[in-house]
């Protein structure tokens, strides 16, 4: 592979807590983990938070497998994390941007999810028109839940958010603006989802 010219590199990252409400915690995320099959992306975990670094299509995969698996379980779970692409000086690890492109988990279980997601296009002067852009994707696509502070409110099942979310990643960027952060915090299985859920 050619060695990529600073903040270019391809290589997207997703670091991520999941949090299962249950005092049987290790055991819901260690299924998870050991559910999905992880082999097409570098993964590390240590004490606070899991990496997992690859090509796009399969760092969002291995995202949506892991939280999927845990949602199964029935317990309520939240998730906390951080998307990112173009960082400069990230190329560790991108023998994994040789992978081929089929997918490694295609479970369809249905599932609600509430979330929430900010999206930070690093370096780009005209970022909030790109935040509008995508918001309004949001609503095109169904899944928009309402505006808020420092974030907006997406929500249905969790193939359509996760399908918007990688939507919106992979618009959000440019050649002139490659570097592009954004945040998802998720909320399944929660009581006060009742009666939110879309049939």
């Amino acid at each position: 592979m050619n060695e990529l010219q600073c903040g270019t590199s391809p290589i997207v990252g997703f670091r991520f807590s999941l949090h299962p409400m249950t005092d049987r915690f290790v055991e819901v995320i260690k299924g998870a983990m050991k559910e999905t099959d992880t082999s097409a992306v570098w993964m590390h975990t240590d004490d606070v938070s899991t990496v997992i670094r690859g090509k796009q299509a399969h760092v969002f995969n291995v995202a949506k497998a892991i939280t999927l698996h845990a949602a199964k379980t029935g317990v309520h779970v939240a998730l906390n994390g951080t998307f990112s692409v173009g960082c400069p000086g990230d190329s560790a690890g991108d023998v994994y941007l040789d992978m081929p492109d089929e997918l490694l988990n295609q479970d369809e279980t249905k599932q609600y999810v509430s979330s929430q997601f900010a999206l930070y296009p690093m370096n780009n002067p005209d970022y909030m028109s790109v935040i509008y852009r995508e918001v309004d994707r949001a609503k095109e696509r169904g899944v928009f839940n309402e505006s808020m502070h420092y974030a907006s409110g997406i929500h249905g099942d969790i193939h359509d958010v996760f399908d918007f979310y990688e939507e919106a990643f992979e618009n959000a960027r440019s050649d002139a603006h490659r570097h592009l952060v954004m945040t998802v915090s998720m909320s399944i299985n929660s009581p006060s989802h009742e009666g939110s859920v879309k049939r």
